[in-house]
């Protein structure tokens, strides 16, 4: 469904193979809380998808893990920016800003981190959303 849905949109995204379970089930462990649905359907699907000039549009199960808990975890971070765990990172936009769900609340939403200003910007109201608008050019990273 994911894989189809997105190929039929306009631009390029190049699919990775699906994200095996062990993955999606360590990746929620390193987090600390489940994946949300969406995302985790997304990654049964193909782990990780790329736009045409390489930039993560959604990471793999083995980024999010990795980034989120660099994020989560750096201590000179923690006294630069607001706190990271409201967010799960799961998309970067080539310029340094990500581009996050909410992690432990019940919403879709996808919002924008600015890394110059710390801002959490809302984009999109849900994953497929993001993706179409992120394809089609009205998200601009």
């Amino acid at each position: 469904m994911w894989t189809e849905a997105v190929a039929a949109l306009p631009g390029t995204a190049v699919f990775q193979t699906a994200a095996p379970e062990p993955s999606l089930t360590n990746c929620a462990t390193v987090l600390g809380h489940p994946l949300p649905t969406d995302l985790t359907a997304l990654l049964r699907e193909t782990n990780g998808i790329e736009d045409e000039y390489g930039d993560g549009l959604v990471w793999s199960a083995e980024r999010l893990a990795v980034e989120n808990r660099t994020l989560r975890g750096d201590a000179q971070f923690a006294t630069l920016y607001m706190p990271f765990d409201p967010l799960l990172f799961f998309a970067d936009a080539g310029n340094g800003d990500l581009f996050a769900l909410l992690s432990t609340i019940d919403r879709p939403d996808v919002f924008a981190w600015n890394h110059e200003n710390d801002s959490r910007t809302w984009v999109a109201p849900n994953l497929a959303t993001y993706l179409d608008w992120r394809l089609t050019g009205r998200i601009d990273p």
